[in-house]
């Protein structure tokens, strides 16, 4: 499903982001990305939404060759993937369910699917009776939701997170996890950077440890 083959990722001024990163995740699976800050965690996740592009290596996600990419084609590869990075750039000028609706607004769907579809987004993240509310009045964990709604609104198969229970207490960082697993059970390829701890404790999926931006383990 996704295949990361001896990928590098260089910056400019010789930074080295990522070196020789090999790796495959099957499809429908659950899998943790972990290491500390700046060790290339969520470079690596942004290049397979091709926001990032590698310096050599070739990265697959189905059949696709993302490294050859023409930059045409990003937005459609973008159809498949959910993204939840730490800049949730919520529109704090519309409500909830405005926010929610903007990705099937810009794929063009028809309003009456899109609204419904929004809706089941919301209900399933548990925000249903909140779509009239400003995001400004949500809690950090409501919020958090409101993004991960956005990301699955256009039923993506690949769904992206980068430290999403960061700044979130224990509570709220449980149930955040327990919205990925219900996508996971339910066939959705998923793929998490953190550093929390108490998540990869508790996990029974495949962590990979980055170490200044090599694949550790």
């Amino acid at each position: 499903m996704i295949d990361f083959q001896h990928v590098n990722k260089r910056y400019a001024g010789g930074y080295e982001a990522l070196t020789d990163i090999t790796f495959s995740v099957e499809r429908g699976e659950l899998a943790f990305f972990t290491g500390h800050s700046g060790a290339g965690k969520s470079t690596l996740l942004k290049m397979i939404a091709a926001i990032e592009r590698p310096t050599s290596g070739n990265i697959f996600v189905g059949q696709q060759n993302i490294s050859a990419l023409k930059r045409s084609a990003i937005p459609y590869l973008r159809r498949n993937l959910g993204l939840i990075f730490q800049e949730q750039r919520i529109l704090l000028d519309r409500n909830v369910f405005a926010n929610v609706m903007l990705p099937l607004q810009v794929m063009g769907a028809d309003s009456r699917t899109a609204a419904a579809r929004v809706r089941a987004a919301l209900d399933k993240v548990g925000l249903l009776d909140k779509e009239k509310a400003n995001p400004i009045t949500l809690s950090g964990g409501e919020k958090q939701r409101l993004c991960i709604a956005r990301a699955v609104v256009h039923r993506p198969t690949i769904l992206i997170a980068d430290e999403p229970t960061a700044s979130l207490d224990t509570g709220y960082a449980r149930e955040i996890m327990a919205v990925f697993e219900s996508f996971h059970q339910v066939g959705v390829t998923v793929l998490i950077a953190t550093h929390d701890r108490m998540l990869l404790d508790a996990t029974r999926s495949r962590v990979f440890e980055l170490t200044q931006g090599k694949l550790a383990a």
